[in-house]
């Protein structure tokens, strides 16, 4: 039998000295401890919801800053960069106090939400733009823009700063002692946030313009609209299915080999066909032909930048050209100096290419010629179809840093040719006093300088401009390309012209050598426009009125409202120029 055993009692535990006692003081101090770490974990989730807040009204924002620049240029081929723009920034501004202080409305008007009709509208505003282009010429060039933008841009503006005041309805903010200014403050900071990147987006699209299909005007508007989809997509995204088809099938404005066969099947109907296009930094720039008339012309946005006769050649091979303006430029080696200087040992300096015309004569009379353009392409288009010969040396640079550069060298030259214009206006910042100073720094003591001034004539801008040339060129004279037309301007109310002021600091006053078979390269054009005959009256530039003065670098702002009149006034002309279906078919 096994023996029993009597049960051991337990030993007792020892306690340890290092295990925290149950005190008062250590349960506090526990407590303590998880309210410090569950304050830190609302802390931290707090900060996350309020970045997410920000970045998504951020978000927003950009893209509509990025389409405001990308709405203005699909507008400046049918309407020119100035017209375009004059009533845009009133427009920004209306759209966005709508979209603020409306959102409640918006949201409750909507049958969705606000936020996913957005990829939608940036969908089909091209193909709005492409069917109110076509009414173009009726709703002119003053209100045109800013109706075409009210149907387009400004909605997708609104819409999309009504969403970002909705979004920022959760940011929390501490009111303090000031309530006005807590509830005004994200709306100030979001218009000065839109402003900020306005202008950063439109320097990058400045610099990426035309590099392929995707950095085309069009190809911008399709990938903001894709960016808007990934930021609110949806359902409703099938909705866009039919805008995407026409954009890349029937759109003529898409720039690829489809489009542009289809461009020239609608073209040739009136008896025009296109030859090239690219978008470049200065512009939408392309080259047409009249079949019937049987010409050439090239053409940035809504400007043309110079012509030619497809039949007729002056000798050396140079094309006729259709513009008269052009070949008076010439004329700067007419006029008489003390010291003449033969054309084989002679050098010029030619500041905005256009179709070449000037820079091409003077290089077919033996002198050494340097270009100056700041567009690539308009350079590559005027030596491919424009007959620019290439024993030139060739300056793609901003005019006004080159001649500063050039200034400080010494370099100097025998003639000067001035001959730049943008926009629909003259860009003043190439006729400024300081400008100017330079070229005449360029120029050797017997050189002489032509610079083309396209503007209207009853303005004070062309008053300004020419009293600020006389300012370092005391001796100039001024021709217009053609006699003034009294019944013209007292219809149209402008006289918007092209004209030449030729200017010398060689002699007393400006006179012009009888032109010689050689001069005119027997070239008919050059035989009737080349002697300047047209002399504008100085009593349109004498006379004093309270303007501002002459021009400065830091003084251009007040020449806005008389570039934006001068700009209409040319894109009238421009109208019976070339028909209205060639501008809008871009």
């Amino acid at each position: 039998m096994a023996r029993s055993s009597a049960p051991k009692s337990p030993k007792p535990v020892q306690k340890s000295s290092e295990q925290p006692s149950l005190t008062q003081e250590s349960f506090e101090n526990e407590l303590k401890e998880l309210a410090a770490k569950a304050q830190e974990e609302t802390w931290t989730k707090w900060v996350l919801q309020q970045a997410w807040i920000l970045i998504q009204s951020a978000v927003l924002l950009t893209l509509a800053a990025a389409y405001s620049n990308v709405s203005l240029l699909t507008l400046s081929p049918v309407y020119g960069s100035i017209p375009s723009s004059i009533w845009h920034s009133k427009g920004v501004m209306t759209a966005c106090f709508l979209g603020w202080s409306g959102n409640l409305f918006v949201r409750r008007q909507l049958p969705v939400k606000p936020v996913k009709m957005l990829p939608l509208i940036a969908a089909y505003i091209p193909v709005m733009q492409f069917s109110l282009f076509r009414i173009s010429g009726f709703m002119g060039a003053l209100y045109g823009p800013i109706i075409i933008e009210s149907l387009t841009f400004l909605p997708l503006l609104l819409l999309s700063v009504s969403c970002t005041a909705t979004i920022l309805d959760d940011l929390e903010l501490n009111p303090g002692r000031v309530q006005w200014l807590s509830d005004a403050m994200p709306g100030i900071c979001s218009y000065a946030f839109y402003r900020t990147m306005e202008y950063f987006t439109s320097h990058w699209t400045l610099r990426v313009i035309g590099r392929d299909l995707l950095h085309s005007r069009l190809g911008l508007q399709c990938q903001l609209a894709a960016l808007y989809s990934i930021f609110a997509p949806s359902k409703l995204l099938l909705y866009a299915l039919p805008a995407l088809l026409h954009t890349s099938i029937f759109n003529y404005h898409v720039p690829y080999s489809y489009t542009t066969s289809a461009l020239n099947s609608t073209l040739s109907q009136s008896g025009w066909s296109l030859i090239d296009r690219a978008e470049s930094l200065t512009g939408y720039i392309s080259v047409f032909e009249s079949d019937k008339q049987g010409f050439r012309v090239l053409r940035c946005d809504h400007s043309l930048l110079g012509g030619q006769w497809l039949a007729a050649r002056a000798t050396h091979g140079l094309p006729e050209p259709i513009y008269g303006v052009f070949v008076m430029l010439e004329a700067v080696r007419l006029m008489e100096v003390p010291e003449r200087v033969p054309d084989s040992e002679a050098t010029a300096l030619v500041i905005g290419l256009g179709i070449g015309t000037t820079p091409a004569a003077l290089m077919a009379h033996g002198i050494k010629t340097t270009i100056v353009e700041i567009d690539p392409v308009v350079h590559e288009y005027a030596t491919k179809y424009f007959a620019l010969p290439p024993d030139h040396t060739a300056v793609i640079a901003d005019a006004v840093s080159y001649a500063d550069a050039v200034a400080r060298s010494g370099e100097q030259y025998d003639y000067v040719v001035h001959d730049v214009f943008t926009g629909g206006a003259e860009p003043v910042e190439l006729f400024t006093v300081e400008f100017i100073q330079d070229l005449r720094s360029i120029l050797k003591p017997s050189g002489v300088i032509a610079i083309n001034y396209a503007g209207d004539l009853l303005l004070p801008s062309a008053r300004i401009i020419v009293q600020t040339i006389r300012t370092v060129f005391p001796t100039c004279r001024v021709f217009r390309e053609s006699e003034p037309s009294p019944e013209s301007i007292a219809e149209d109310g402008r006289d918007f012209t092209n004209m030449v002021i030729f200017c010398t600091s060689a002699a007393d006053m400006v006179t012009f050598r009888s032109p010689e078979d050689a001069d005119v390269l027997h070239s008919g054009a050059r035989q009737m426009f080349l002697m300047p005959q047209h002399e504008v009256d100085e009593r349109v530039f004498t006379e004093v009125k309270a303007d501002g003065g002459i021009l400065s670098r830091n003084d251009t702002e007040r020449f806005r409202n008389w570039q934006q009149k001068s700009a209409l006034g040319h894109w009238a002309v421009m109208r019976t120029v070339l028909p209205d279906m060639v501008w809008e078919n871009w």
